[in-house]
């Protein structure tokens, strides 16, 4: 009887507690969604009802002529077209480095790999902003500054995070793969390819998700490298809008609705696999 009562009392407080944690998931998500659904809610509004006090979430007059006033008033699909080939060059040059470099970190023994690999992570430590005026003066000697190519070329050589994070994952399987696709005559390339290359595919979705979105809501390095208009993301080219035409926010926020709304469906997508490639990069050191 005592045993049946402590079973049941031990039930009751894992509910209670998952009750709990759900409930305060739900409070804290709704919090941080509020922000979003004012910036959605203000792209369907004229500019005259968005700052009305109380704040409404539901527009009393739906204004859809906002997006199509936004696409063609800001240069929208311009914009978009830029950032797309900014993220998309970005998280190409990210995966091919950072999955290279780190298999040579994670599987392949030779002399001093560990201090190299040391002094790759110190690079985390050296702030961007300090980088900025002697890579403008090398790329403007190169005559780099009217493309993307300062943007996008730098990926192709790696990041300290990116290799980091690969290390760690491929730190995680077992070496008897590695010896024995050397028995069966596997070269390096071979095994990486074949083997290691399908296992890390968490963390090759997940250095891809997070160059994608870098790259999509990067604003400082378009403004400083880039100097035609024809050439601006769409955070610059929202930027640009604002500084010629004012607070014309219900334009703002149907672009910035727009310029949004594909990270979001991205991570929708890909959120398991991306939980995944973050939650085994710190199972072995």
């Amino acid at each position: 009887m005592t045993a049946a009562v402590a079973r049941r009392s031990t039930d009751w407080s894992l509910v209670s507690q998952r009750l709990g944690a759900h409930l305060s998931l739900i409070f804290f998500g709704i919090i941080f969604m509020l922000p979003f659904l004012w910036m959605v809610s203000s792209s369907l509004k004229p500019s005259a009802e968005i700052f009305e006090i109380p704040v409404r979430l539901i527009p009393k007059t739906f204004a859809f002529t906002n997006y199509p006033d936004a696409i063609e008033s800001i240069r929208f699909l311009r914009y978009l077209a830029n950032t797309f080939i900014y993220a998309v060059g970005l998280m190409t040059g990210a995966v091919l480095s950072n999955v290279f470099i780190g298999y040579g970190f994670a599987r392949i023994d030779w002399p001093g790999r560990d201090i190299v690999f040391i002094i790759v992570i110190a690079t985390m430590m050296l702030p961007a902003q300090v980088r900025f005026i002697p890579l403008f003066i090398t790329y403007s000697k190169w005559g780099w500054l009217e493309t993307f190519a300062p943007l996008i070329v730098p990926a192709f050589f790696g990041n300290a995070f990116f290799v980091f994070l690969v290390r760690q994952f491929m730190l995680t399987f077992p070496r008897d793969l590695d010896d024995a696709a050397r028995v069966d005559g596997a070269n390096e390339l071979m095994i990486f390819w074949r083997i290691v290359a399908p296992l890390s595919k968490p963390a090759i979705i997940t250095i891809a998700i997070f160059d994608f979105m870098w790259g999509w809501h990067d604003y400082i390095n378009p403004l400083v490298f880039l100097r035609d208009p024809d050439k601006f993301t769409l955070s610059v080219g929202l930027r640009l809008f604002f500084s010629q035409y004012g607070a014309e926010w219900a334009l703002l926020m149907a672009a910035a609705t727009m310029f949004t709304l594909p990270m979001i469906v991205v991570f929708f997508f890909a959120q398991r696999t991306f939980i995944e490639g973050i939650s085994f990069t710190g199972v072995k050191g």
